[in-house]
């Protein structure tokens, strides 16, 4: 693998202009999906931007930036469901938002979403560019626009602003940008407790630099010839102590809140019935899917996603992706498909594996431009009607 450290990153201006054609497909996707959205709910006699900004997590969020943490509600069966389970980020923005302008939070929440969303596809831009070249940045840009659940992207939840602080915290690993990493680990950290992952993937890159250096060759200079300044070690170090301190740091004080020990934010979690069993809960549901016919189509589905997820975890490793890439998306992968409750977000919690797409994205760059327009465009119809059909409908739990 190239030394993460001696890659030598674009300047601002030009990979902007480099990422331009991916950020206007986004646009125009994302468009396509809110367009279509605000037709299929103005049919059903609903307003689409109370779907999009005061239902579900959304609200939770919302009080949170309301009220400070310490509500919770206590359901008939004895779970108590409190808003110490969502991490602070999104939150805190929406109060700033709320502080600086007329805005509502609810209305902050959909303006971090509608400015974190395009930072994530342009950071989604510059990690496949960097590693497969431009074309397939382009298409990974789209693809991530594209699914099934893309319409989330646009909701005020705190998906996008994690994909966006994950996404460029993992392009300065590969940059070698170590304090800018950890710094957006950090904050990924206080996202979502999925922000392990990006934790993860800076301690992993960290620890396989430092043993490359003590390998001997590598000590005095990196692997394109260039002499190693004694910097870069003490800035990797301090990028990674920086990454954990988001998700540690939010973690220690629900503990200390709840007088539970450092681990209370676990408890929290079970309040919510959430938990990480190794998948047992999610087999067990997917399983008596096939207990009648109609359900076992259901079934079928799930268990060919789930294989699909797995398989293209596969293809990322066999076709070498960067280790800090496949540690992310390995932790984003299992912390979704083994948590123990809430089965039918699985799709929204896999969002920010944008890594996965990197092999699909890939193929559909060979496919040639015209091409890859017509497979990108019957998606993108596919999933904006998918989105208006899910957010009218159950919706991201």
């Amino acid at each position: 693998m190239t030394d993460l450290a001696t890659r030598v990153a674009p300047t601002r201006a030009g990979a902007l202009r480099r990422a331009a054609p991916a950020l206007l497909g986004y646009a125009a996707v994302r468009a396509l999906g809110l367009l279509v959205l605000a037709l299929w709910s103005a049919v059903r006699d609903k307003d689409p931007y109370t779907l999009l900004t005061a239902r579900w997590d959304a609200l939770w969020y919302t009080r949170v930036a309301e009220l400070g943490y310490g509500y919770e509600v206590q359901l008939a069966n004895g779970d108590v469901h409190s808003n110490l389970a969502f991490f602070p980020l999104l939150p805190w923005l929406e109060r700033l938002v709320a502080a600086v302008s007329p805005l509502s939070y609810a209305d902050g929440g959909f303006v971090v979403s509608l400015l974190a969303a395009p930072a994530a596809a342009w950071g989604i831009f510059a990690v496949a560019e960097h590693v497969y070249g431009r074309r397939a940045g382009v298409c990974a840009v789209l693809l991530w626009a594209v699914l099934p659940v893309g319409i989330v992207q646009s909701m005020a939840y705190s998906e996008s602003l994690f994909t966006a602080l994950a996404a460029w915290s993992l392009y300065a690993v590969l940059t070698g940008r170590w304090v800018t990493a950890g710094t957006l680990a950090l904050l990924a950290g206080l996202t979502r407790p999925v922000g392990l992952a990006v934790v993860a993937a800076v301690w992993a890159a960290g620890v396989a630099a430092f043993v490359r250096d003590r390998g001997g060759a590598g000590e005095a200079r990196g692997a394109d010839g260039a002499t190693r300044l004694p910097g870069v070690s003490v800035r990797r170090a301090l990028g990674m102590l920086l990454a954990p301190l988001g998700a540690a740091g939010y973690v220690l004080w629900v503990g200390h809140r709840t007088d539970k020990g450092p681990l209370g934010y676990l408890d929290v979690q079970a309040g919510w019935r959430n938990g990480f069993d190794g998948g047992y809960a999610f087999a067990v549901f997917v399983a008596e899917k096939f207990t009648s016919f109609p359900s076992a189509l259901a079934g079928a589905g799930l268990v060919v996603g789930v294989g699909l997820v797995v398989w293209l975890y596969v293809v990322c490793v066999r076709q070498g992706q960067p280790l800090p890439l496949l540690v992310y998306a390995g932790v984003v992968t299992a912390l979704a498909l083994c948590a123990s409750s809430y089965f039918g977000s699985k799709p929204r919690l896999l969002l920010p594996a944008f890594p996965l797409l990197l092999p699909p994205a890939r193929s559909l760059a060979r496919l040639g431009t015209r091409r890859s327009a017509l497979v990108v465009g019957a998606l993108a119809v596919a999933s904006a009607g998918y989105g208006a059909f899910w957010l009218n409908g159950s919706g991201p739990p």
